[in-house]
């Protein structure tokens, strides 16, 4: 029994920890920033790892569907709490910012999800780089259709978020933002955990090893491939609502092929198929972003340079398609992962 409740306990034990030395302000703005951008990673590289790795397709437009949960959350938020130039008077009253957060987030995520819908539906008879014109088509068509919609700020930005988070902290004066993406980023390793390693998971892998053959033993690669691009995309659109909320401020020029790659390199360095790799990739891959930051435009030269290393010494990745219980048998003591 102890056993059975110990992750949950060492969670619960390390949110503690963190909430309470960000309270007590014995971590800086910028490790806690830091802290945060790590858990968002880990949020966008594992929802990624469950279509290019598990399912074996190669989507390449992930900050499209980031971009889509950021704006749709962060509207939603100043709409209904902040006064706004815009949106004028708030639709609710403020202190009800913190309980109403987490429905903000999710609804980002939900949206996120219905336009991951768009792009799985051309995915039935599309693979590899087909699949991924498509998912690169989708990332340009959101960051364009945003630009040009001047009520949202367009190429300006939107911003106002701030003020939602004042919100909240003035309902309980606790750090909220690194609370929620705490809560978030478990919740999304969680959910991703049950998902692969569910009956219906098992037909993600069946597609991967061969989709054809996962059709004669009668699996619905249809079904399996629009639910687990809405999981991914949804997820993502959670991570970028976070994003949004930790920046204070969203641009469309923050979700560009670039971010994508980004989520593509964290993916590929921890390894295909590898939920364990995926968090380790993005601690890592975040960790080495602020160590080159003084580095500016040329740490975009060193970074892809050590993928071209890793592809040729390590193309599997980190952990390769295996999770930490493989690599260390006790651990499954403590948790089981089918």
């Amino acid at each position: 029994m102890l056993r059975r409740y110990s992750v949950p306990m060492l969670l619960i034990l390390a949110g503690g920890l963190l909430t309470y030395c960000a309270y007590e302000e014995m971590l800086g703005l910028y490790t806690l920033s830091v802290l945060m951008f790590m858990g968002i990673n880990i949020i966008l590289s594992t929802s990624l790892n469950l279509v290019n790795g598990y399912m074996g397709e190669f989507s390449c437009g992930h900050a499209g569907f980031m971009c889509v949960g950021a704006y749709v959350s962060s509207i939603l938020g100043v709409l209904l709490f902040t006064k706004d130039k815009v949106f004028g008077e708030p639709w609710l009253d403020p202190s009800l910012a913190l309980y109403a957060f987490p429905l903000i987030i999710l609804a980002g995520g939900a949206a996120a999800a219905v336009a991951g819908l768009l792009v799985a539906i051309p995915s039935y008879k599309t693979r590899g780089d087909y699949l991924a014109i498509i998912t690169i088509a989708a990332n340009y068509i959101i960051i364009s259709l945003i630009q040009n919609i001047d009520t949202v700020g367009g190429s300006r930005g939107f911003m106002g978020m701030k003020s939602v988070i004042s919100s909240m902290e003035d309902a309980a004066d606790l750090p909220w933002m690194v609370i929620w993406v705490f809560i978030f980023t478990v919740f999304t390793v969680w959910v991703l955990r049950r998902y692969v390693s569910s009956t219906f998971g098992k037909g993600v892998s069946a597609i991967c090893q061969d989709e054809v053959a996962a059709e004669i033993m009668s699996v619905n690669t249809n079904k399996i491939k629009t639910i687990s691009f809405m999981v991914s995309s949804g997820l993502a659109g959670i991570g970028g609502a976070l994003f949004a909320y930790v920046i204070g401020y969203v641009n469309p020029g923050s979700f560009n092929i670039l971010k994508s790659t980004e989520v593509l390199v964290m993916v590929y360095l921890g390894g295909m198929g590898s939920l364990s790799g995926s968090v380790l990739s993005a601690v890592l891959f975040t960790v080495l972003l602020e160590a080159l930051r003084p580095l500016q435009i040329i740490k975009w030269i060193v970074i892809p340079l050590l993928l071209v290393v890793l592809m040729q010494f390590r193309p599997e990745g980190i952990m390769g398609n295996k999770e930490l219980g493989d690599i260390f048998p006790w651990l499954k003591r403590f948790y089981r992962f089918k």
